[in-house]
Parts: C-alpha cells; structure tokens; sequence
C-alpha cells in the first residue's frame, strides 16, 4: 500500500516553507542548481502548491505563475498561465505527486480564467509532461545549465 498524501494551495507560511525546503532538497541539492537563481522575485506572488503525507512530511511542490509575472514564459499571453519548480522528493517519485502536484497547479490556473498552462521542461522529463497532455514546442535550450523544451497543454 502507498502512504497516502494530499495536495493543497500553499497559503501558509509554515506550507511556504516547505515548498521552499523540498525546492532546495531537490533542486540544489540533488542537481545542483545555484540557490541564488532558485528562487526568485516571482516566488512572492506565486500560487504554490505543496504534496504533504498524511504524517505531515512534505513530497512535492510546484508554482504557478500568471498575469505579468508569466508574460515572459508565455510569449505575454495573458491567458497562459506558466508552471514552474515542479519538485517531488526522492522518496516520494512513483507515487504519483507530481501528477497530482500539476493537476492542481491547472486546478488554479482555471481558478484564474487561464486557457492553458505552459512550462519548461528538463528534457529527461518531457515523457511524464506528454502522458499529462502537454505538447512540447520550440527549440531544446539551457536553463540552470540543463536541457529544456517549452511545452504547452490547453485546459
């Protein structure tokens, strides 16, 4: 039997906190991304979302951006909202989080009057973000030294 977890809005400073530890464990941490360029001055006015087990440990985040602080992920399509610092924990992948983390993440998009969510995947991930109904668009390009694609799913 899997631990069961729920998923919810990060409206709280302590859920904040834990978005923010899981994205350092995962991210800096684990592959190495500079703290400096992890976290930005989107955070602030970010939707995030955070997987908590039923004990209260966290496993996973992400984070919608939208309006202006999404225009330059978007092409400054006020309708596309952009999905962000997807992270699930390493004891925690295979248990389907980060579906669920991106399923609310476009819960809030639509709470938001958005048409579709864009993001920019880590290459190796473009295969998780296709069974969910993105579609990968552009060129491969670097981001935090990694291989990305802009991918795009309409709500």
């Amino acid at each position: 039997m899997s631990p069961t977890y729920a998923v919810r809005v990060a409206d709280d400073p302590a859920d904040r906190e834990a978005c923010f530890a899981v994205r350092k464990e995962v991210f800096v941490v684990e592959q190495g991304v500079p703290q400096e360029i992890e976290y930005d001055a989107h955070d602030p006015g970010a939707v995030h979302v955070l997987a908590v087990r039923e004990d209260g440990l966290p496993l996973g985040t992400g984070r919608l951006l939208y309006g202006e602080a999404a225009a330059a992920k978007t092409d400054g399509d006020p309708s596309v909202g952009s999905l962000g610092r997807l992270a699930v924990t390493q004891e925690a992948r295979g248990l389907g989080v980060g579906a669920a983390l991106v399923r609310a993440i476009e819960d809030a998009a639509r709470a938001r009057g958005l048409t579709a969510v864009d993001l920019h995947a880590q290459t190796h991930a473009l295969g998780f973000y296709e069974r969910l109904g993105y579609v990968a668009y552009g060129p491969e390009f670097p981001d935090a030294g990694m291989p990305h694609r802009a991918m795009r799913r309409v709500l």
